[in-house]
């Protein structure tokens, strides 16, 4: 489900965890793969906004992948993740935490981040999940995975109470659009594809796009894979 966008030479990644230690490990790690630079580290979400915004003001790159923490002083990853990706929306952001909760996970997702990672990942699923994230795509942990699937155990109620354009953008939920691509593709305001997004979720009764990509596939809106 990705939109096929170019993997850059060198993928910038910034580090958000309020846990010395792992930043460090996150850094050795970063340091033996050639194609990832580690270009800042944050300890929370005010700092890692405040990174961002600072690079911005100074026309340096932004980072392509933002791995963050959820559980961290101040602001949590969830709604730092909300505001990275309402206001940097090129700046894709992979979780990576100890927590797999299916709420966290609906937290997560539903502020738009393109990955969701536990912190006993091997390198090599994290390295899968930063070029998804990338390119356009999402990588979730197998495990949290299928947790999502077991808590959807029958359809929801409501599907046939979505209007035409509805039923439109719950289609390209399922594609992996994200609001900034659906408002291209249909010609409206990113603010307008967003509240289009809430009310499909709201009608769904679901919390997370990719639960709304899972019942689009199943009921045959959009093919598997």
């Amino acid at each position: 489900m990705g939109s096929g966008a170019t993997m850059p030479d060198i993928i910038r990644i910034l580090v958000v965890d309020d846990h010395a230690i792992v930043r460090r490990g996150l850094l050795a790690y970063i340091a033996t793969v050639p194609s990832f630079e580690m270009v800042g580290e944050a300890a929370s979400g005010e700092q890692a906004i405040a990174l961002l915004n600072e690079w911005r003001t100074l026309g340096q790159p932004l980072p392509h992948v933002v791995l963050m923490d959820l559980q961290m002083p101040g602001m949590g990853g969830i709604a730092a993740t909300e505001t990275i990706t309402r206001t940097h929306p090129d700046v894709k952001v992979v979780v990576l935490t100890s927590f797999g909760e299916v709420e966290r996970v609906h937290g997560a997702l539903a502020a738009d981040a393109a990955g969701y990672l536990l912190k006993d990942a091997d390198p090599d699923e994290v390295a899968m999940a930063v070029r998804a994230a990338v390119t356009g795509g999402m990588h979730l942990n197998p495990t949290v995975a299928r947790q999502l699937t077991r808590r959807m155990t029958a359809p929801p109620v409501g599907l046939t109470s979505l209007t035409a354009r509805e039923r439109e953008i719950l289609i390209l939920i399922a594609e992996g659009k994200s609001n900034r691509d659906i408002a291209a593709q249909l010609t409206i305001s990113e603010r307008t594809a967003r509240t289009h997004v809430s009310n499909v979720l709201a009608k769904l009764q679901l919390s997370s796009r990719t639960q709304a990509a899972l019942l689009a596939i199943r009921e045959g809106l959009v093919p598997p894979g």
